[in-house]
């Protein structure tokens, strides 16, 4: 079928792999190697040249974290892809990938605490500097952040854990009028519900611990990139710097990342420069866990976001609720541009207020039976937690305040279960933790 265009359900089973490379196995083969023979000396010397393709040592590749990395690149129309250990690891090689040397990073206080709390603290200490716009919800807001050093704008697809949706297209048009990448973490929007190469994206980020993997069974990370981004604009010389380890063997010219992998530079240079020697490497085996969360991911966040809908709908009409934050909410401000960006739904994860005091909180997570308290999201089965106390818990108060999360949040990720199910266990909750009052 060389030509036509495939659909995302077939590229979420098919891509990445070819069985003749694999001795025919029908699932992708699980590499657990640390090395690989280099068959001669003459085959070693091109290996280690970059004169011809193939494996040498897991830490910076393997033919399973091959195609989990060949798979996602497909499902997001990009041209390269790199698999690291962690979502923050994901995180982590992008920003020094793109700051490297020191710049400044120009993002939304919306984002997952971890990210927040590295970029506001322990980037620094790196010459990694972050600026928060003033308001996520003015593209002009981003442009006015903007300065000299800035090398990226960042930005969530949907926003963790208050389901927030930004102008993503005007938000890249201010990135790409100051020659700056857009970088989008779309853990949780995946490559199903948002497209974000199409609406300008430059980078992508995913946690696939969470969506992607779908079972809360495995850590990983990917970043992916689309090829189009012209990193020898000026803002980036570390992409145009020759070098010794990308040097003609003929000749012994060096040469540029741009130069040797023009298609793919940011995640050859995330791979040769970062997971090389920070070493923060997938393994085989959680590679193909993540590989065969891939192949449900569709029907998953189908069924998921239904699921979702049915308890907004609960929630909105609960007298101990004080507000609902999910596109689909009734009068939620984001509902025109989740219609935009995310058709097929806008995640499965949002959050609520709990009207009452801390000790009914308490009472009402004590008291839940089919939803799980833990810090995961994506999950098959239904989670929930209060981030300001976890996972948004390094944030503090003002932090928090910026951040629109309020002490009364808690965050639900909504699994497979039957629906009917989730809201009876929520109502017997709240009930247990209101007992003998009156809302």
């Amino acid at each position: 079928m060389a030509g036509k265009k495939l659909g995302f359900d077939t590229l979420k089973v098919r891509a990445g792999y070819d069985s003749s490379e694999h001795n025919y196995a029908v699932a992708v083969p699980i590499y657990q190697t640390a090395s690989y023979d280099l068959g001669s000396v003459e085959r070693g010397e091109k290996l280690f040249g970059m004169e011809e393709a193939g494996y040498l040592y897991t830490r910076i590749g393997n033919p399973t974290v091959s195609v989990l990395e060949q798979r996602l690149a497909a499902l997001d129309h990009g041209s390269g892809a790199v698999a690291v250990a962690s979502g923050m690891a994901a995180v982590t090689y992008a920003l020094l990938n793109l700051a490297e040397g020191g710049g400044r990073i120009v993002t939304t206080p919306q984002l997952y605490g971890g990210t927040f709390d590295a970029i506001k603290h322990l980037f620094p200490k790196f010459g990694i500097h972050v600026d928060f716009v003033e308001d996520s919800d003015d593209p002009e807001s981003f442009r006015q952040a903007i300065g000299p050093d800035t090398k990226a704008v960042l930005i969530e697809s949907i926003s963790n854990p208050n389901a927030t949706v930004l102008d993503i297209e005007a938000i890249a048009a201010v990135a790409h009028d100051n020659g700056l990448p857009l970088v989008v973490d779309n853990t949780f929007g995946t490559p199903y519900l948002f497209d974000s190469f199409a609406h300008g994206a430059d980078i992508i980020i995913y946690s696939a611990t969470k969506a992607i993997g779908g079972h809360g069974t495995t850590i990983g990370g990917v970043i992916v990139e689309n090829g189009e981004f012209d990193w020898s604009n000026g803002k980036f010389p570390h992409f145009e710097q020759p070098q010794y380890l990308l040097r003609e063997q003929s000749t012994g010219r060096e040469r540029s990342i741009l130069e040797v992998f023009p298609e793919a530079p940011f995640t050859t240079r995330a791979r040769l420069s970062y997971l090389a020697y920070f070493g923060a490497s997938l393994s085989p085996f959680d590679a193909f866990l993540l590989l065969q969360g891939i192949e449900t991911l569709s029907e998953r966040i189908t069924k998921q976001i239904s699921n979702a809908l049915r308890i907004v709908d609960y929630l909105q009409n609960n007298d101990k609720v004080s507000w609902v934050s999910h596109p689909a909410a009734e009068g939620n401000p984001y509902k025109a541009l989740a219609e935009k960006y995310f058709p097929k739904g806008a995640s499965s994860i949002f959050s609520f207020g709990f009207k009452g005091n801390e000790e009914q909180l308490k009472a009402f997570l004590n008291a839940v039976e089919l939803f799980s308290y833990h810090a995961n999201v994506g999950d098959a089965r239904s989670l929930i937690i209060n981030s300001p106390k976890t996972t948004h818990g390094e944030l503090n108060a003002e932090e928090q305040a910026l951040a629109g999360i309020s002490p009364e949040t808690i965050r639900l990720s909504i699994g497979l279960e039957d629906a009917e199910d989730l809201i009876d266990d929520l109502e017997q909750a709240f009930a247990k933790a209101f007992v003998g009052t009156l809302v």
